[in-house]
């Protein structure tokens, strides 16, 4: 997966991170909000209509009245009736009203009150009717008492009822204002229940998605630190599973990229060690110390000129017992009686070259003579016992060999009674056995031997190295108790390997 292949980019979850938490708050706050302006803007409706109806309550059946009575019984007329200070025109109060009373009826929604408002109207026609008929009378000689009577039994019963109308039009609208307060109430109680709703399902529902979002950022997170985790302590073989679709899932995919090729690079440096190694192992396996077959072949040549042939063909007979056993056509492992027979032959030699000297003894129990061992792993312990102790006693010195099995498992011992060693010396040495062949100073081949087992057998199995000078060493090799025709799958294929290597090579 490339970078132009991301689908659901981190930056675009924190986005709708952002947006899942503000967005529905910002809605619930605008809802608030716009409900408090519609109330707001109904109450002051209703207030500015009540004002404006209280007004004409108060003002215009008295203006009204006092303008109509000064026409009939006094010298002013319709014409100039604006030009008293005190008077109005009856004809503009009454269109002022009923503009005023169509925009009310326009605004209204109270039932009561519209009724109220329409019975204001009809009554405004009828008393510009009776205005009217008075404006006419005046016109025409000789209808002051007609003009009273209509003042006194129409105008002011009609004015009367147009401030009836307007009285009951505050009353319902004040009613109005109540059932307005009681709605408001109520509507705010629901809106403050629905909004706790609200906000509750918003904050679970943001909790969630942020927990989701979070989750798909750490989790990938945690899994790439497991993994790089591993990889440091040398584990190649997990993978980041990952289908995020986003630079986490690019990451892992580099991770697990660098991982198999880590992987691919760490196997192919440990084999090309183990085959180094291998072969390391397999030249001084097989490549004895060219000294001791000088020196065999020399004793052999004395022997024949001492005239004594048959100790001489003893010689030859036991230095090739000797080498039959480290070839072993190329095996690695050998049972313990060929090892034994191995060490006996070796000492056999030695011991004509030694024989002032020299002495051994083989106490290896023969029911232990069918497990394996890897071969010359007891020679080394036994040229290191002839060449450091029993030489360098300058005395009849002696090499003792014994074998034994124990708990599952089989013990070693080569001792001898040489010179010994210090207790640093001891402690040298055991450090110097623990280390890799190739950074071995002292006790090349103890360590190799030492080595060997803990490669084949396990890191809890090896060599021990007891010493004491003036009275011996004692070396003790613990490996485990497998009958040599059982093979793990790892030897069959190590052997199957080195098969194929020994045809490759036409051997």
């Amino acid at each position: 997966m490339t970078a132009e292949k991301i689908k659901y980019p981190l930056r675009n979850k924190l986005i709708v991170l952002v947006l899942v938490a503000m967005v529905p708050i910002l809605y619930v706050t605008i809802y608030l909000i716009m409900s408090l302006l519609n109330y707001s803007r109904a109450y002051d409706q209703i207030v500015s209509s009540m004002t404006l109806a209280n007004n004409y309550n108060m003002n215009f059946k008295d203006e009204m009245d006092e303008s109509l009575y000064k026409l009939v019984v006094s010298n002013v007329t319709f014409d100039t009736v604006e030009e008293e200070e005190a008077l109005k025109n009856p004809y503009t109060l009454i269109d002022d009203l009923r503009t005023e009373g169509n925009n009310l009826l326009g605004m209204t929604m109270d039932r009561e009150s519209r009724i109220w408002l329409q019975s204001l109207l009809r009554n405004l026609d009828t008393l510009e009717d009776r205005v009217d008929d008075i404006r006419e009378n005046q016109e025409m000689e000789g209808q002051y008492e007609k003009n009273t009577d209509m003042l006194n039994n129409d105008i002011y019963i009609l004015t009367e009822l147009i401030q009836d109308d307007i009285q009951h039009y505050i009353y319902y609208q004040t009613r109005s204002i109540e059932q307005l307060k009681v709605q408001l109430n109520t509507e705010v109680e629901h809106v403050i229940f629905i909004s706790i709703l609200l906000e509750t399902g918003i904050v679970i529902t943001v909790i969630l998605i942020t927990i989701a979002i979070l989750s798909s950022i750490t989790k990938p997170i945690q899994e790439l630190c497991r993994i790089t985790s591993q990889i440091a302590e040398g584990n190649f073989s997990d993978r980041v599973q990952m289908q995020t679709e986003d630079e986490l899932e690019v990451l892992s995919d580099s991770v697990n990229g660098m991982s198999e090729n880590l992987e691919v690079m760490v196997h192919q440096i440990k084999e090309d060690e183990r085959k180094m190694r291998h072969a390391e192992l397999r030249l001084l396996q097989e490549q004895i110390n060219p000294h001791f077959l000088y020196n065999t072949l020399d004793t052999i040549v004395w022997l024949i000129e001492g005239d004594n042939p048959d100790k001489a063909v003893d010689m030859v007979v036991a230095l090739s017992e000797f080498f039959r056993l480290v070839l072993s056509k190329g095996k690695e492992y050998i049972t313990i009686r060929e090892e034994e027979q191995h060490i006996r032959g070796y000492l056999e030699i030695q011991q004509v070259r030694y024989r002032d000297i020299l002495d051994y003894e083989i106490l290896i129990d023969p029911e232990i003579y069918g497990y394996k061992i890897l071969k010359l792993t007891l020679q080394p312990l036994v040229e290191n016992s002839l060449y450091h102790g029993i030489k360098y006693k300058r005395a009849m010195g002696k090499i003792r060999i014994t074998g034994q099995l124990e708990a599952g498992r089989i013990l070693l011992c080569v001792e001898d009674n040489g010179v010994g060693m210090e207790k640093e010396e001891v402690e040298r040495l055991q450090a110097e056995i623990r280390k890799p062949c190739k950074e071995t100073e002292k006790g090349f081949g103890l360590a190799n031997v030492n080595e060997r087992i803990r490669m084949n057998f396990g890191m809890e199995y090896g060599m021990t190295i007891e010493s004491e000078r003036g009275i011996g060493t004692k070396v003790s090799i613990v490996i485990p108790a497998v009958e040599f025709f059982e093979k793990t799958i790892g030897e069959s294929v190590k052997e199957g390997k080195e098969t194929d290597v020994k045809e490759e090579a036409g051997y």
